[in-house]
């Protein structure tokens, strides 16, 4: 699944790090979510589309 994670990331200053610890996963999930190598649960791309204040939609592209 295509997503802006790292684009919205880079925007805000964050590291992949940062991202994970806010998101309560591992920086290798965030790796992995920015290669579009890992389909995320609801819950965590839920939580990630509220750390950069969007919809998920917005953040992931089901295509």
């Amino acid at each position: 699944m295509k997503n802006h994670i790292k684009e919205l990331r880079e925007a805000q200053n964050l590291t992949q790090d940062d991202l994970a610890k806010l998101v309560e996963t591992s920086r290798q999930t965030i790796i992995s979510l920015e290669k579009g190598k890992y389909n995320p649960s609801i819950i965590l791309a839920y939580r990630i589309s509220k750390v950069f204040n969007k919809i998920i939609e917005e953040v992931f592209c089901f295509e």
